[in-house]
């Protein structure tokens, strides 16, 4: 994944869903307003805010943003799952999504409480940036 220098609001407003379109300018600005940082595109489909630098056991290194979502056809991506203390808590009260290891994924921000939602993002910033 690498950073490009192409425009996030082009990229928003070029998915065809309404729904989604309206759900990823959502989510830039609370992540924006949460990390004080501004959008940069990631790749085709990712939508990053800051960066560090990855080293991994191996020695190769990689710069990934610190916080990021995709707005994927069928549901909005968020990365922020990084065990961050109160994240199974939070899960719970969250509304209707799925997680992987690093995803949280949601079919519509309708569908969550929007004050959780804060709140998790707001925590896995938090922790990622006492960690790095």
């Amino acid at each position: 994944m690498k950073l490009s220098n192409d425009s996030v609001t082009e990229f928003i407003k070029s998915i065809q869903n309404e729904t989604r379109q309206k759900d990823g300018f959502f989510v830039i600005d609370l992540m924006r307003r949460i990390t004080n940082l501004e959008p940069e595109r990631w790749g085709p489909s990712i939508i990053g805010f800051g960066n560090y630098i990855q080293e991994y056991e191996t020695g190769r290194k990689s710069k990934l943003p610190l916080m990021a979502f995709s707005p994927r056809k069928q549901h909005l991506v968020l990365y922020v799952l990084n065990n961050f203390e109160k994240q199974q808590q939070l899960l719970d009260k969250l509304g209707k999504h799925r997680t992987g290891k690093i995803c949280l994924y949601i079919n519509k921000i309708s569908d969550v409480n929007l004050g959780v939602l804060e709140e998790i993002i707001e925590c896995s910033f938090n922790k990622f940036k006492l960690k790095k």
